[in-house]
């Protein structure tokens, strides 16, 4: 596929430059589809760089929504996939509130294909935090261990 697009690529900029008289003479040298390339040349875009009209919400809104898991992530809270589920029908419903009398709702595996959309969304296992490891890092105990190591160097001269 990524070949193809790269010959496509190819002939288009050959034919811009006058290397060939017609768009077929350059799709025949190329070996692609001359309806292909006469498509491209008129401005269509390939299936991989076309945005899908199939998406519930715009990108704005999914950049929203990203930004908000990110965002409960780092608070500590990290959102179960009904909690994103849940935002993103209440994004739907905002935009859509009065097109239509039906209320929207997103598909039953919308949050599974969203997740893997967004690579830096990749889920973790939280890690119940130690209760030993929280007290070491007390201010006060770290301060009365560098006093400690303090009264020794004065001590013995170090």
């Amino acid at each position: 596929m990524a070949q193809n697009e790269g010959r496509i690529v190819l002939a288009l900029q050959a034919y811009r430059r006058g290397q060939f008289l017609s768009l077929r003479a350059a799709a025949r040298v190329y070996n692609i589809p001359n309806k292909t390339l006469t498509r491209r040349h008129n401005g269509t875009l390939s299936r991989a760089d076309s945005t899908s009209t199939q998406l519930k919400l715009t990108q704005t809104e999914e950049t929203t929504l990203v930004q908000w898991i990110l965002d409960m992530d780092t608070r500590g809270i990290s959102p179960t996939q009904a909690l994103v589920r849940e935002m993103a029908e209440l994004l739907l419903t905002e935009r859509v509130q009065g097109a239509s009398t039906i209320q929207p709702t997103i598909g039953r595996c919308w949050v599974y294909r969203f997740i893997k959309r967004y690579p830096e969304l990749e889920s973790r296992y939280n890690r119940k935090y130690d209760y030993q490891r929280a007290k070491c890092e007390d201010p006060k105990v770290i301060r009365a261990w560098f006093r400690l190591v303090q009264n020794t160097i004065a001590k013995y001269r170090i």
